[in-house]
């Protein structure tokens, strides 16, 4: 009963707002009273619409009512803390549904402050209190208030589980332990605990240490992205310019080739004008003849038409107009067809370089490079379609096949003078540049072929053996003969065992410097395997012996 006038004096004199006791109390005008502090922190909130309410009623007020201290209200508050009131626990420290009550209070239970793993019971702060002042209870293991402390009772003994078997990995009793566990491995809780937790503090430090890992990825990661939308920023501003500079630069010679149309017709014409000037002077000259012969023949007097026959007949010279060629509508067409011509080959070059163009910006890769392919079906996901480039064979070098295949011969090809050809090596190299992962299969026949990678500004004129694919350091070759493989890199050759195909793949990862070289048949053997540090786009190539042939296969 003294419980419950408690709980109704606290009902009565609490602040609706802190729930607490009434603190400096004040009524407001609708007669419900608050904390001075707690009504004017929230009315504080309500300054804005300049409109205060009532927490309770909701009744509202405007203006702001003024605060005075109701000390009628104060000094009942006071009377009631020196009766104990305040030693009366608030709503919020009595155990909810979800909380651990305290298993010593009776009627409406408080939460649980601790539990005691030797009672097997939860206490509340103030019956926990004989486990800080009593000795015996000192030594008890106190833990956060926990539901299942029942779990630590052994339910065939009912006694409390302290001892651990590590032949059957549960919790079991002392009498578990010298009966069905009699013969098992057993230790006690504490000092399995003790096994377990430093297998946890290594399992810890390795999960530590994964997230430092893991945030340096992701430091190093986002450092990428930052350099990735740098270099992507830069090379849009970059790219723009290069373009304006292009279009720029056809602008200029349209402008020439339209002020050269110009010149050229206002020379033309100043030409023809002038010439047609003559002739009409001429014709006018001739018309004026023409006139005095007319009169003369009509001269009656003989003596006086033989007097003036001579004089009027004699003629000047005419102007000379062989040299006047008309063509209509045809002098300036070879320039339209030249800058015809030359937009053709713009649309080539722009056509051919766009591959690789696209290419470059489709394999710019932030994460590291993926694992080489071990299958032939994992390395297919890569392949490429690769084409030779005729302005690089040699002229024994004859091209078919959509300039897939390439075949050696015994007379001179004519091929067109080109910078970029092979002058005294029988080799070719492909028009495609090379970058990101690639795969590509060459099927060879006759003596021997070179399947090869290669920088572009390999030397290609000079009458050396550093022209040729494998003997310098700017490619890489696998020598294909009958019944044998060779690697050759910096005129370095090492021979490679494998089954003989006549078949090879050869697998590239660029940005990786991994080049692969394989025996392709029913199956796929890695042959020769290089790691080094591609520094330019490299292109594939093909070296041939007398009468042997090379495709680049169509993959599928």
């Amino acid at each position: 009963m003294a419980q419950r006038g408690d709980q109704l004096g606290r009902e009565t004199i609490g602040c609706s707002i802190c729930l607490d006791l009434l603190k400096n109390p004040v009524t407001i005008p609708c007669g419900h009273s608050y904390c001075m502090r707690c009504i004017k922190g929230f009315w504080d909130g309500e300054d804005q619409i300049k409109l205060y309410t009532c927490p309770q009623c909701r009744e509202a007020f405007a203006p702001k009512p003024a605060l005075k201290k109701n000390t009628m209200l104060a000094d009942l508050v006071e009377q009631l803390k020196n009766t104990g009131l305040q030693t009366s626990p608030a709503d919020h420290c009595y155990a909810g549904p979800e909380d651990v009550a305290c298993d010593v209070c009776t009627g409406r239970k408080l939460k649980a402050f601790k539990s005691c793993l030797q009672c097997l019971i939860s206490y509340c702060e103030n019956h926990l209190q004989p486990h800080y002042n009593v000795g015996q209870f000192k030594k008890h293991k106190l833990v956060e208030p926990s539901k299942k402390l029942q779990e630590n009772i052994c339910s065939r003994h009912d006694e409390v589980m302290k001892m651990f078997c590590r032949t059957d990995q549960q919790s079991i009793c002392y009498l578990c332990s010298v009966d069905e566990h009699k013969s098992h491995d057993t230790v006690s809780a504490a000092a399995e605990r003790i096994e377990r937790q430093r297998e946890l503090e290594v399992s810890r430090l390795n999960i530590q240490q994964r997230i430092q890992d893991r945030e340096k990825d992701v430091k190093l990661l986002q450092q990428e992205v930052e350099a990735v939308s740098h270099s992507a920023d830069k090379a849009v501003e970059d790219s723009e310019k290069i373009f304006t500079q292009l279009i720029c630069l056809l602008q200029k010679r349209s402008s020439d080739v339209k002020q050269q149309i110009r010149s050229q017709q206002e020379t033309e014409v100043s030409r023809a004008k002038e010439l047609q000037e003559k002739l009409q002077q001429e014709i006018t000259e001739l018309e004026r003849k023409d006139a005095e012969l007319k009169k003369l023949s009509h001269t009656e007097d003989h003596n006086q038409f033989l007097h003036n026959c001579p004089s009027v007949s004699q003629l000047s010279e005419p102007t000379d107009s062989s040299s006047i060629n008309i063509r209509p509508l045809r002098y300036f067409e070879d320039v339209t067809a030249a800058v015809a011509e030359l937009r053709d080959k713009l649309q080539d070059i722009l056509r051919d370089e766009w591959t690789n163009i696209s290419r470059a910006v489709t394999e710019v890769d932030v994460l590291l490079s993926e694992p080489e392919p071990k299958t032939r079906a994992e390395i297919l996901k890569y392949s490429c379609e690769i084409t030779l480039d005729p302005n690089t064979a040699n002229t024994e070098l004859f091209l078919s096949n959509g300039n897939r295949k390439v075949e050696r011969m015994s007379q001179q090809q004519s091929y067109s003078r080109h910078p970029d050809r092979f002058v005294y090596v029988c080799q070719v190299l492909s028009r495609e540049s090379l970058t990101g992962r690639c795969y590509w299969e060459v099927e060879w026949r006759g003596g021997g072929v070179y399947v090869a990678v290669s920088y572009k500004n390999i030397k290609r004129k000079e009458v050396s053996n550093e022209s040729i694919f494998g003997n310098n350091d700017k490619s890489w070759v696998l020598k294909c003969v009958t019944n044998s493989y060779s690697f050759l890199f910096n005129n370095t050759e090492k021979l490679i065992s494998g089954p003989h195909s006549s078949r090879v793949g050869v697998y590239l990862d660029h940005r990786a410097g991994i080049l692969s070289f394989y025996s392709v048949s029913d199956t796929i053997t890695l042959l020769h395997r290089v790691q080094t540090t591609f520094t330019q786009p490299l292109y594939a190539g093909v070296c041939l012996y007398d009468g042997a042939t090379a495709e680049l296969c169509k993959l599928k």
